[in-house]
């Protein structure tokens, strides 16, 4: 394409030029026909390239081609074009690089800054942060932590997540509150996101009591719990096998207007039956009809199973019978 357009009387090469050609061998994953692109870009003289174009062709090498060696390469390579990354292009570098899980080469670049000229800024180290938790360096990414002042940076919600996230993966819950007194002292609120995890935590170690007691701590804190906090505190009731509180605290749900999962729905009928609760299996059948939910033939089965038990038993209730007022 480049050559014909080349050998027009009127052919003047342009950054916008390149990019439309670049787009078009990106969608057909020519990229090595993008490597030639890149070659002829370097014979231009007078030509500048803004640190946008490089955005976008490592995007497509990156999104489209998954080559995690060839972005790497272009990142070194644009000071050869007479143009320096910003930090947002380094910072896709990076992220991408956590996407593709490859932890190897991460920290690496990471040191290459500095040489690149990019100016660190709380984006990057929280995504150098997401990197080591992923692979399961906890300890290291406390460091990284430590680093925000030292690089003129303040640590977000986002970064405290983040390490809360790995240490309740670790089994580390209180440690993990640990972090909750520490933001609050250096002036960062905990949003919904943070308490969910915390309440996952709790849950995960059958701790449904305290679970329950930080939602009253989230709203003293100024933060209202969301329908993922609810929905993390139920499934600890029903794995706890307390039915009749998981019963209450669905309906606590539903005057909140937040809908619990089919599955919380499921747990909790099957729950209430296994109990011979028939009464309550009722009002939670119309609950979950109401939400628009319809219960399974499996589900079906054993809740008739539970209401006719003998072999004379009808033979035939209606859908309608069972769940109408």
């Amino acid at each position: 394409m480049l050559d014909h357009i080349s050998k027009r009387k009127d052919y003047k090469p342009n950054e916008s030029l390149f990019n439309v050609i670049i787009n078009k061998l990106g969608e057909a994953k020519k990229f090595e026909a993008i490597d030639g692109i890149l070659k002829e870009i370097k014979t231009q003289k007078n030509f500048r390239i803004s640190d946008e174009f490089f955005y976008n062709v490592i995007k497509i090498y990156g999104n489209l081609g998954g080559l995690d060696k060839r972005v790497i390469e272009i990142l070194f390579n644009m000071p050869e074009y007479n143009c320096w990354p910003s930090t947002k292009t380094f910072n896709f570098v990076l992220n991408f690089l956590v996407s593709s899980k490859k932890f190897d080469v991460i920290y690496e670049v990471f040191l290459g800054a500095t040489k690149l000229g990019v100016e660190i800024d709380a984006c990057t180290l929280n995504i150098l942060i997401k990197g080591l938790c992923k692979c399961g360096q906890l300890e290291d990414a406390y460091q990284v932590l430590d680093e925000f002042p030292k690089q003129g940076c303040k640590p977000n919600k986002m970064t405290y997540s983040t390490i809360m996230h790995c240490m309740c993966e670790k089994g580390m819950v209180d440690e993990a509150f640990g972090l909750i007194n520490r933001m609050e002292k250096e002036g960062v609120s905990p949003d919904a996101v943070s308490f969910n995890i915390l309440v996952s935590g709790l849950q995960k170690q059958g701790r449904i009591e305290e679970a329950m007691e930080l939602l009253d701590r989230m709203r003293l804190m100024g933060c209202d719990p969301n329908k993922g906090t609810y929905q993390e505190v139920l499934y600890g009731l029903l794995e706890s096998k307390k039915f009749v509180d998981a019963k209450n605290f669905v309906y606590k749900m539903r005057s909140k207007s937040l809908i619990p999962s089919f599955l919380s729905y499921k747990l909790l009928v099957l729950g209430l039956c296994e109990e011979n609760l028939l009464g309550d299996v009722e009002s939670v059948l119309k609950s979950m009809v109401s939400v628009g939910f319809v219960p399974g033939m499996g589900m079906w089965r054993i809740v008739l199973g539970k209401i006719f038990p003998r072999h004379d038993a009808p033979v035939a209730v209606s859908f309608s019978e069972i769940v109408k007022d």
